[in-house]
């Protein structure tokens, strides 16, 4: 049961991603404050509601002892916010999505999960097939930029921002689905951690609200930030599923879900209109060779 959870966690998370970067101006500065606010009111309302008229029973002890791996989830996903302004790095995706590997890797030294050989050379192809398609968009964009007489800008490619902020979304992300595996396995179930993840992000986004208008000085219009709440729908349901998919087998769940990237380029080939090369296409179906062989595994 655990892939089904996985496949729709990558279903979902590849489509936030899509209408994160649809909703994401590179000119807006508070961007990534504004996807907060909708992702923790989304959330906030779907934990409401579950505790309510949903009927679960949920101790409020758990938001302490979940907040340790929610803060992880949440600063990383703000760097992630950031980033999204320098979207056309798409370099820096193969450092982002490397916290699969790194979670696998803490999960098979700490937890003692384990994985078959077939299991391991699928998670390796897929893992390899996301770098890959990061390094053809990252040729891509650049060819394309010189066919357009435009200059790669430096500060997109070689800015200490440019490297740090995937480099810290990987870092915290591994970290985070780490704890959660451990967690999940030990310390409570699936849904009183995702209820502790939810309460702990709508927290974070009246925050954010607060800082948005207080400091900044600036309005939140939701009836303008309709992609980030389209966004914020889609990053939901796949967390809730996510937490269930990592419950199950953690140490090949986590580098598969990172393969979301892949299907939301994909996506955004479809829903936007551009092209894929002969080579994005190759890297797309060896991606789907290896997630097909766990699902038959």
């Amino acid at each position: 049961m655990w892939f089904v959870y996985t496949m729709v966690t990558v279903f979902f998370w590849s489509g936030s991603d899509l209408f994160s970067k649809m909703g994401s101006a590179p000119q807006d500065k508070n961007s990534h404050w504004k996807m907060v606010i909708a992702v923790g009111s989304v959330m906030g309302l779907h934990a409401l509601w579950q505790v309510t008229a949903g009927g679960v029973q949920y101790d409020p002890v758990n938001l302490l002892r979940y907040l340790p791996v929610s803060a992880l989830y949440i600063v990383s996903m703000i760097f992630g916010y950031a980033g999204l302004r320098y979207i056309e790095l798409s370099v820096s995706s193969p450092i982002c999505n490397s916290s699969g590997a790194i979670t696998a890797l803490l999960c098979f030294l700490f937890l003692g999960q384990r994985m078959s050989g077939l299991q391991f050379g699928a998670v390796a192809l897929i893992s390899v097939g996301i770098v890959a398609l990061a390094v053809l968009e990252q040729r891509a964009d650049t060819r394309a930029r010189r066919l357009a007489g435009q200059a790669t800008d430096r500060r997109y490619t070689h800015s200490a921002l440019a490297l740090a902020l995937p480099l810290l979304y990987c870092l915290l992300d591994g970290l985070g689905t780490f704890a959660d595996a451990f967690v999940l396995d030990v310390v409570m179930d699936e849904v009183s951690a995702n209820l502790s993840y939810e309460f702990t992000f709508l927290a974070m986004a009246v925050g954010a609200y607060l800082y948005l208008r207080l400091a900044k000085k600036e309005r939140f219009l939701p009836q303008r930030e309709k992609v980030k709440y389209v966004a914020a729908l889609c990053e939901t349901a796949g967390q809730f599923s996510y937490v269930f998919a990592l419950s199950g087998n953690a140490i090949v769940a986590a580098p598969t879900i990172a393969s979301y990237s892949i299907f939301s380029v994909l996506w955004s080939r479809l829903f936007l209109k551009e092209k894929l090369s002969k080579g994005q296409y190759a890297v797309i179906a060896a991606v789907l060779v290896g997630i097909a062989i766990l699902g038959l595994e």
